[in-house]
């Protein structure tokens, strides 16, 4: 089933647009880079963006086109027309796409599932391989891509109810702890820095200095997910990282009142 706002109509009304993808010849470019379709909505940002990956040989991710909107309310409203815009700007129809890459969090229920639950949707619709990558390494790899000093360094992102999602990792960019969700107040920081929402929120209490970016970005997820894209290997599984009950919860059945 598709995600509101999707129809395979509309799937089969761009699949009749030619590509036009400035560069290489459509077949001559399919051979040596992969176009990839990343979405994000594990954090208030609502994400997506198409990016091609070169052989393993080449310069990393090149986003083509990007569309971003910070508003925790606004997920399932915007993502739809976020993917649709992203591929208008970048010129391509979405049968030009070879893969998916989503963030699975962890993030807050209801945003994270609209962003997992199009995901599925397109790569079931095109028949297309869907790569979850968690988002806090998204926003890692960003970090240690633009700064190579091999500093240690924490990812925290806002889980709300005064809480947040925190990963660490060592100064090449590999995780060593996390995800987990837990009160800033006892997260024990050490030495390095820290990028995320998280960190601009409580960077009084993590007393680390701050760094960009704050959301994950479409270059980074597919960072996050290149090795395996350039070797079309099997996706995992696609399962979000929920780390904690959501807050809505079903009610119980109806107490018998004494008279």
């Amino acid at each position: 089933m598709l995600e509101p706002g999707w129809s395979h109509a509309w799937i089969g009304r761009k699949a009749r647009q030619p590509p036009r993808l400035a560069g290489p010849a459509p077949r001559a470019r399919r051979l040596l880079s992969v176009i990839v379709l990343a979405i994000d909505t594990a954090t208030p940002a609502v994400t997506a963006g198409v990016v091609v990956l070169d052989g393993p040989d080449g310069p990393g991710p090149r986003t083509l086109a990007q569309r971003v909107t910070v508003d925790a309310r606004a997920h399932g409203e915007l993502l739809t027309p976020h993917i649709q815009d992203a591929l208008r700007s970048a010129d391509l129809a979405m049968t030009d796409l070879d893969a998916v890459v989503c963030g699975a969090g962890p993030g807050p229920f209801t945003g994270l599932r609209v962003g997992m639950v199009t995901a599925a949707a397109i790569g079931d619709a095109l028949d297309l391989p869907v790569y979850p990558v968690c988002s806090l390494d998204a926003i890692a790899a960003e970090v240690i891509e633009a700064d190579t000093t091999a500093q240690p360094l924490l990812v925290v992102t806002d889980a709300r109810r005064r809480e947040v999602y925190w990963a660490a990792y060592d100064g090449s960019g590999h995780r060593v702890d996390g995800p987990n969700v837990q009160r800033p107040g006892s997260l024990v920081a050490g030495p390095g820095r820290v990028a995320g929402q998280g960190g601009v929120l409580y960077a009084d209490v993590l007393g680390l200095p701050v760094v960009a970016p704050e959301f994950p970005s479409p270059r980074g997820l597919v960072a996050v997910a290149a090795a395996a894209l350039l070797a079309k290997a099997t996706p995992d599984p696609l399962t979000p990282l929920y780390l904690r009950r959501p807050d809505a919860v079903v009610p119980g059945a109806s107490k018998k009142v004494a008279r």
